[in-house]
């Protein structure tokens, strides 16, 4: 089943299966989400949770048992409930069940929000500790975008100008090699050399947006000011650039596999909400 939202200006479809945004066109009827061809990548915007990237060997320990956990998480492959709607918004809901426990052995709840505001689309998440102990969690977004036509006629300029400095993957996990984005007239020009290695890691940014221009004009904003990581990537000769807002990223080869303990990861006490948003603005 699909959902969709509607103003003036904007037109945005997401799927029950994930809670995933699979269209949003502006009113010219512009489509600016990646189409989802499996030839590539068979996904549009998948929501990241209880984690993001890869964990060590895939697994993790808490109060001595261990668990295995899939790279990104369960939420994306889930139906999420529609529990609210309106002609510009919509609420997701999925819950831990017995199935969820068996990976992740904590009582939750998480809601996705998504609001049309004029030329904006807000994406908010709420994650619920249902429970009375602590709850490690990351959560995340992976919006594409598509980039139709030549992929170099497109660039991208963060908010602030600063030293972008990314770490670097090795087999799925976050190596201590780092490498900086080279800045030219405050662009930085798309290539696909810049994703022979994977997606760019930003574990830190002073920047609270990206842009993406075509030609030098600007098409589209991710705002992210929540959220303290950034995860930017494409496939080698896709039409497409994801702009992932994270708190949390993959393991490095040095984790102790205690959840807890992982680098970047949240900690929500019993019976409280964590809750973040992130904007796609539409020029």
């Amino acid at each position: 089943m699909t959902t969709t939202l509607k103003n003036s200006n904007l037109t945005a479809e997401i799927k029950h299966f994930g809670a995933e945004l699979s269209s949003l066109k502006n009113n010219k009827n512009k489509e600016y989400i990646w189409e989802g061809n499996p030839d590539f990548w068979g996904k549009h915007s998948p929501i990241l949770f209880p984690i993001v990237g890869t964990l060590k060997n895939n697994s993790y320990q808490y109060n001595s048992i261990e668990y295995n956990l899939s790279r990104h998480g369960f939420a994306r492959d889930m139906e999420f409930e529609l529990i609210d709607k309106k002609e510009n918004s919509a609420i997701f809901s999925i819950q831990s069940s017995e199935e969820t426990l068996k990976v992740y052995p904590f009582a939750f709840e998480l809601q996705l929000i998504y609001t049309l505001d004029e030329n904006s689309l807000h994406i908010e998440y709420k994650v619920i500790n249902k429970g009375a102990s602590q709850m490690p969690f990351s959560i995340g977004a992976h919006p594409a975008f598509a980039l139709p036509g030549n992929f170099e006629n497109y660039s991208m300029a963060f908010e602030k100008e600063e030293p972008l400095e990314y770490y670097l993957l090795e087999n799925d996990l976050i190596s201590n090699k780092t490498k900086k984005l080279a800045v030219q007239n405050n662009q930085i020009p798309l290539t696909y050399q810049l994703f022979e290695n994977d997606a760019l890691i930003f574990k830190t940014l002073e920047s609270n947006s990206l842009t993406i221009l075509e030609n030098e004009n600007p098409i589209l904003k991710v705002n992210f000011k929540d959220f303290p990581s950034l995860g930017i990537w494409t496939k080698v000769n896709a039409p497409f650039l994801c702009i992932e807002p994270w708190f949390g990223y993959s393991d490095t080869p040095k984790n102790s596999e205690n959840l807890f303990e992982k680098e970047g990861i949240q900690i929500l006490n019993g019976k409280q909400t964590f809750h973040s948003e992130f904007t796609i603005e539409i020029f």
